[in-house]
């Protein structure tokens, strides 16, 4: 009987050495820079109660979690005349990192001081159907600052994505839209019930385009005469400055319907602040005030931010917004935050296809040394541990068997040195180190370091 080769989960993966040398590259790079702003790390539970997670994300998002089921025999005592899953399951697996770091605030608030800024790098999970670039388990990289509406916080977002992306060298273009600005529409299409069908129906206009879109508003009720004022507003082309004109027109009552959202002007007042804010810090890559962004997630109230690859076609690699009513959930009301979540696993497909990671990452080790015989290894132990010391990644192959065999080892995992000593080398108490790309062969007494160190340029 043939034994089944085993599989992972469709929507998981496997990282090897070089998957991960590559993957902790972006992630020492977004943690360097979330340092340089004052973020300090924290990290929550992989699982969470369903009652943290439930009603967070919406309907859609709800039908996204993975649910876990208690421990033990967790149909024992069911009752199946009654709704099944809440009695068979109590966890979660996290679905994002901005519900978990609510909870985390409210549940230590005694603990931490406000403005509170964190970070947060770490796995999450939705049940999604897989698809090149959205995976069932990925790792999220969260920046947010929680206990301050000042919209400098939201400045810091649209610098630390600029600063990320400027050092892992990829051209992006950052989206920004307020859902103060989503009701205004709502309000002046005449369906100020209907704000989160509306959303829910932009945030899918990339995928599924503008006549789908006005389609799924329909279903929900929304008038012919409210769609073409959404539609009027989604069709507005130009410069920020022309954009906020033509908005603050309609919100003032300019649309077809002749109604005035007050909330609606009171997004733009904070887009036109925001916006000012980044010209005078002189971000680098352009910003954009994206009226179809629409981020489908209940908790935002404020500013909302996308940031798109330019130069390779994924979706979204980065994404956030503000939130005032989160933490209120949990029993902590009028706390406001604002966050941006960096997609590591979306940023490492771009990087790959754009084939912009350091070639240096290939390299794992320095110096290999090659191993004759029992004596050779004795004699060349100390000098592993001097340079190991020193900070230079060594290894000592572990077998005494032919050279090919330890040249091929190097080859293979791209080690640019190899010592190889016999008996001359321990007679004269030296070393001998060959370059594997030039050649050049040298020897150096064994106590040399600092010699020894300059020719392997460490």
């Amino acid at each position: 009987m043939a034994i089944q080769k085993p599989s992972i989960p469709k929507g998981t993966r496997d990282f090897g050495q070089k998957e991960m040398a590559r993957r902790n590259y972006i992630f020492d790079t977004i943690r360097s820079v979330f340092r340089t702003y004052g973020y300090q790390q924290i990290e929550t539970p992989a699982m969470e109660n369903l009652s943290t997670l439930l009603g967070k994300y919406g309907e859609e998002g709800d039908k996204l979690l993975f649910r876990i089921l208690n421990s033990g025999d967790a149909f024992a005592d069911v009752d199946f005349d009654k709704p099944l899953t809440s009695q068979v399951c109590e966890k979660g697996l996290r679905y994002d990192l901005t519900v978990p770091f609510a909870r985390y605030v409210v549940q230590h608030q005694n603990d931490i001081s406000f403005p509170f800024k964190r970070f947060q790098i770490q796995p999450v999970w939705r049940a999604d159907r897989p698809q090149k670039g959205r995976y069932r388990e990925f790792y999220q990289c969260d920046v947010d600052v929680i206990g301050s509406r000042s919209q400098v916080n939201e400045l810091e977002l649209v610098q630390m994505v600029d600063a990320v992306f400027g050092k892992l060298g990829v051209r992006v273009g950052i989206h920004i839209n307020n859902r103060k600005v989503l009701t205004g529409f709502a309000e002046i299409a005449g369906a100020p019930d209907k704000v989160v069908d509306i959303t829910v129906a932009i945030d899918k206009l990339d995928k599924i385009g503008l006549e789908k879109v006005e389609e799924e508003m329909a279903d929900k009720g929304i008038e012919a005469a409210g769609i073409a004022v959404i539609r009027q507003i989604l069709s507005l082309e130009g410069s920020f400055a022309e954009k906020l004109a033509a908005m603050k027109g309609l919100f003032q009552g300019g649309s077809a319907s002749g109604i005035v959202s007050e909330t609606g002007l009171k997004g733009l007042e904070e887009l036109e602040e925001l916006f000012g804010l980044i010209a005078a810090a002189g971000v680098s890559a352009p910003v954009e005030m994206d009226l179809s962004l629409a981020r489908g997630l209940n908790y935002y109230t404020g500013a909302i931010f996308e940031v798109k690859a330019l130069d390779w076609e994924i979706g979204s690699i980065c994404g956030g917004g503000r939130y005032d009513n989160l933490t209120g959930i949990f029993g902590l009301p009028d706390l406001s935050g604002v966050g941006i979540s960096f997609g590591a696993d979306r940023i490492y497909d771009v990087l790959t296809g754009l084939d912009l990671f350091p070639a240096s990452l290939e390299q794992s080790t320095t110096l290999l040394f090659a191993v004759m015989g029992a004596d050779e290894l004795r004699y060349v132990l100390p000098i592993a541990k001097s340079l190991r010391d020193a900070g230079v990644s060594v290894e000592v192959y572990p077998e005494a068997t032919k050279l090919k065999k330890q040249f091929d080892y190097a080859d293979r995992k791209a080690i640019p040195f190899i010592s190889i000593n016999g008996s001359s080398e321990m007679e004269a108490g030296t070393v001998n180190i060959k370059n594997l790309a030039s050649g050049t062969q040298q020897a150096f007494p064994a106590t040399d370091l600092a010699a020894i160190l300059a020719f392997l340029s460490f």
